[in-house]
């Protein structure tokens, strides 16, 4: 696994644990959705007929509980980074790599909080993935 690789692992979970959030809101919304009963349907009596929004309640649970797990795996996988990280010698190698895989931040971000170029932030960048050592 290249050292890219590697730091990436995080930055992909928590795209992974956003995206499942967006779906829990989406379901949340949908349960939330009264809707009034078809009168017009024959009514069988050996069928358990419940409200619409109770259908969304185990889907809701079970995305709940993924995303609970993605979250526990990702502050397990953030300390190991962490403390990966904190084997990088050059303090600015170290500080972009942070920036850039711990927090997310954007590339611009970053030359904005070192108050350098865009071209000297992806120069630092390449250079700190040269130097960053994979724990095996």
């Amino acid at each position: 696994m290249t050292a890219k690789e590697y730091l990436m692992q995080a930055y992909r979970l928590n795209e992974l644990i956003d995206s499942d959030v967006e779906e829990l809101e989406h379901l949340r919304d949908l349960a939330g959705r009264i809707s009034s009963p078809n009168f017009d349907e024959r009514v069988q009596s050996s069928k358990n007929y419940d409200p619409p929004f109770v259908k969304y309640l185990s889907d809701i649970m079970e995305m709940e509980q993924k995303i609970h797990q993605e979250l526990c795996q990702l502050v397990v996988l953030k300390k190991q980074i962490s403390e990966s990280l904190e084997k990088v010698e050059d303090r600015e190698e170290r500080l972009l790599l942070t920036y850039r895989y711990f927090n997310n931040f954007s590339w611009q971000e970053i030359s904005d909080r070192l108050c350098v170029s865009n071209r000297t932030v992806h120069r630092i960048h390449a250079s700190a993935l040269a130097n960053f050592i994979v724990p095996e």
